[in-house]
């Protein structure tokens, strides 16, 4: 027992330690970066503070227009995407990729220090924004917040995993991710029912709604069943982060 625990210490030192952990840090936490994904964030914490103020509570359609269309759909993707694009993305249009896969590393020891510095930077911002404007707006009910938190979080995860992916394919992929996230998660899957099975923004409302269906049942008209959204982000996330490590062992890398 005592081995395996010198053992795990030893593992999560040397990837503390990881010189592609601290590159990829200095490089996705430029002060202009997070400025503007910081702003993003504290956008819905602004607006439900105003509504609460001047209405002195939420209106009944609060969950649906706050949660499941403005944060779900539209900043918690956007601020993920200003990172996760980046983590590959800047070293591939510099033309600097190459001095990164000369190392004697395998892959996915390249890919996994990227990913986590993604989702370690969006994560807590996200959780955090997403768990004041629940406590905000249904009076400090925990079991709201609980459920807000975890369905953000399995978002960061998976959004990260496709857009890191992304970000490694093209060197227009934010165009690319907002096109994806504005046509195919936005409009279609709001039109055609079918393409929330493969939706990331039906994944992260469904979790929400299926811990918390009380204060947070107008989400029920966007969501799938919790198992199926469960399964379906856990495979998503293998996937695109499988697809990263493939991309990078095969690709010509200038």
């Amino acid at each position: 027992m005592m081995g395996r625990n010198m053992m795990g210490k030893s593992m999560m030192a040397g990837f503390i330690k990881d010189p592609v952990l601290h590159i990829s840090l200095k490089q996705l936490s430029g002060p202009r970066r997070m400025t503007i994904v910081t702003l993003l964030a504290i956008i819905p914490v602004v607006i439900t503070s105003v509504i609460v103020g001047v209405n002195g509570g939420v209106p009944d359609e609060f969950a649906a227009p706050i949660f499941g269309r403005m944060f779900v759909a539209a900043i918690l993707p956007i601020v993920v995407m200003a990172l996760a694009t980046a983590a590959f993305g800047n070293e591939l249009e510099d033309k600097t990729l190459s001095y990164l896969v000369l190392k004697p590393v395998s892959r996915l020891r390249l890919v996994l220090p990227k990913y986590a510095v993604t989702v370690l930077m969006t994560g807590p911002l996200l959780v955090v924004s997403g768990v004041v404007v629940a406590l905000v707006a249904y009076d400090a009910d925990a079991r709201t917040a609980t459920a807000v938190a975890v369905g953000i979080a399995v978002g960061v995860v998976t959004y990260s995993s496709i857009f890191m992916w992304m970000g490694l394919v093209t060197t227009k992929a934010l165009g690319f991710a907002l096109f994806y996230v504005f046509l195919w998660e936005g409009l279609l899957s709001e039109f055609l029912s079918g393409i929330r099975f493969l939706s990331v923004r039906a994944y992260t409302v469904s979790i929400m709604h299926g811990i918390e269906d009380i204060n947070l049942a107008e989400l029920d008209e966007l969501s799938i069943r919790l198992p199926v959204a469960a399964v379906g982000a856990g495979i998503v996330t293998v996937l695109f982060f499988y697809l990263t490590v493939r991309r990078l062992r095969r690709m010509d890398v200038p």
